[in-house]
């Protein structure tokens, strides 16, 4: 198992090294991560798209705070 595990380290580490423009290759799943706020902000989608995208920063903003919160909690916990 642990074999597996460093070949797949290996080889992240190996195609990062290839990756010249990190944002372009992150950004199809930064996008897909977004993309699920703007849903739950605006699940009919009737807001115009400015306004959309603002309150799903601030929806994503709120789920990393209470990841945050979390890891915190945890660590105190542990």
């Amino acid at each position: 198992m642990a074999d597996k595990d460093i070949n797949k380290r290996i080889a992240a580490e190996v195609s990062w090294s290839r990756t010249y423009d990190r944002r372009a290759r992150t950004r199809p799943a930064l996008q897909k991560f977004l993309e699920r706020f703007e849903k739950e902000v605006d699940p009919d989608g009737k807001l115009p798209p400015d306004e959309r995208r603002r309150l799903a920063e601030h929806a994503k903003r709120a789920y990393m705070l209470r990841l945050a919160k979390r890891a915190v909690a945890a660590r105190k916990a542990g």
